[in-house]
């Protein structure tokens, strides 16, 4: 068993409100700068709709993760090979458009115009040449056009659904949507690192975030193709690929990431997980039916001495394996099974994990007077067979699983604290759902209730390990230095 620690994180979907704080503090501390005007390393999408880039979804046209190849993995875009043949023009790439044109506005025309009779526009100027510009799409253009033909219309994870339940979705006045922030996900099994030909990409050992090498990177972008998320970007402007670092300078003083730490909604949470490592192959070569729980099983009890004596056996700190018990993402994705991956189906073994919206009514329904105040799967707006497209590779049964757990935590807590349902539906829910009146508490308090530290517990990294002299320097009677005895952890 080869235990090793990793950097998780949760978002519950059911808490955003969409306000884009977590992305503009995001752009204003990383990537304010020449070359990454476009690069949105923590974006908010909305959801029916085609994202940003543009169908980052469509592995068809990007060929993005793995794919099994008899008992293994390869990448979706080839090996060496074809990277190789592609290395000087790679047609899996998405393009400026794609995303957007980076603009700003020709403020002094509206601050300096002379007196006149018509009123002085600030008209969009590209920050790529300098030219003025007609502005089309932009990181979240799509924001709240869940009924657009445009966009929601587009989302590939509509393929599956019947035209009365596209309908009910796109309906004026009755559609619905959700908010999708995104972030690199630290895969355990990242393509950008498995696709980097120089070796630039890297996991770090002791936490699992993914870096580039910015003396490495040779800007082949073969990386890019490889995400099937888009969450690496190009800088046009200094050559190299970047993404998102999750804030590691933050995290080793003790301070959460910036999109975190500015969260409205609350929604995220972050924590330390410990796995197995010698199991990625086999977990990531699994059906796809079977991704989810076979990435839980890769999630090892910190609380079990054995994985606790291999830990230790593997150079995990205690300090580390401490606050792997303290973890809410734990909690949330391996004691109650309520957070899911994105898109399972890529085979990265994404370390970001979303809690899924609760459901709407049926818009018909609610119209007609029948929906209650909690919805039903039967009765839901949002088809569990989209939200098995996101978040369990079509697995609709985890999907129902997960539901349950959240309708039954919902319905106990009216019940607690308004009083107005029936015990025998409140019984028969948490039944439904295999869940205690006490884990029904814990959901609600660490979803509801939860102190900073709690949603956030950081792991201390150890990096003062790697810079450490091999033993502590003790000063002698004589001039300069010596050495006495190593420092704790050699």
């Amino acid at each position: 068993m080869n235990v090793r620690s990793q950097i998780s994180t949760v978002f519950h979907l059911d808490k955003c409100i969409g306000c884009h704080t977590c992305s503009v503090a995001c752009k204003n501390q990383w990537t304010d700068r020449r070359g990454m005007e476009y690069a949105w390393w923590n974006n908010v999408e909305t959801k029916p709709g085609t994202g940003y880039p543009v169908s980052w979804e469509d592995q068809e046209q990007y060929r993005g993760g793995w794919k099994k190849d008899g008992d293994g993995l390869k990448l979706r875009q080839g090996g060496r090979l074809a990277s190789l043949a592609r290395i000087f023009s790679n047609p899996r790439l998405p393009v400026l458009d794609d995303y957007y044109e980076p603009f700003t506005y020709d403020y002094g025309n509206l601050f300096d115009a002379p007196a006149g009779k018509d009123q002085p526009t600030a008209r969009p100027i590209s920050l790529i040449d300098g030219k003025p510009m007609e502005i089309k799409s932009g990181p979240n253009w799509d924001d709240d056009l869940s009924g657009s033909p445009l966009y929601a219309a587009q989302d590939p994870n509509l393929a599956g659904l019947s035209d009365e339940e596209r309908a009910e979705l796109q309906g004026i006045e009755r559609m619905v949507f959700f908010y999708l922030p995104r972030i690199c996900n630290h895969c355990l099994n990242a393509a950008c690192v498995a696709a980097c030909p120089s070796g630039a990409i890297y996991k770090r050992g002791e936490d699992g975030i993914v870096l580039v090498n910015q003396d490495r990177c040779r800007g082949w972008r073969m990386c890019v193709s490889a995400c099937p998320y888009k969450k690496i970007y190009f800088n046009w402007s200094t050559g190299k690929s970047e993404k998102c670092i999750l804030c590691y300078p933050r995290l080793e003083a003790g301070e959460a990431p910036a999109c975190f730490h500015t969260c409205v909604g609350r929604i995220r949470y972050l924590g330390v997980l410990l796995y197995d490592a010698d199991r990625l192959l086999e977990v990531a070569g699994k059906s796809d039916a079977e991704l989810v729980e076979a990435q839980r099983s890769l999630i090892l009890d910190p609380f079990d001495p054995a994985v606790v004596a291999a830990a230790l056996a593997n150079g995990v700190p205690d300090a580390v394996i401490e606050s792997a018990r303290r973890s809410p993402v734990y909690r949330f994705v391996k004691e109650w099974q309520i957070a899911l991956p994105l898109h399972p189906e890529y085979r990265t073994l994404p370390m970001l994990f979303y809690v899924p919206p609760l459901l709407p009514a049926m818009a018909q329904d609610a119209a007609e007077g029948e929906a209650s105040f909690f919805t039903s799967l039967e009765k839901a707006r949002l088809p569990v067979k989209y939200l098995a497209s996101l978040f369990t590779a079509g697995n609709e049964e985890i999907v129902k699983a997960t539901y349950r757990k959240l309708m039954a935590v919902r319905l106990h807590r009216r019940a607690t604290q308004v009083g107005d349902l029936a015990a025998h539906l409140v019984a028969d829910a948490m039944s439904g759902a295999a869940l205690s009146t006490e884990a029904a508490d814990d959901i609600y308090r660490l979803t509801s209730l939860a102190s900073m530290d709690e949603r956030i517990v950081i792991p201390p990294m150890m990096r003062e390990g790697f810079t450490e002299p091999t033993v502590e320097p003790q000063r002698q009677n004589a001039a300069g230095f010596a050495y006495l005895r190593p420092p704790p952890g050699r």
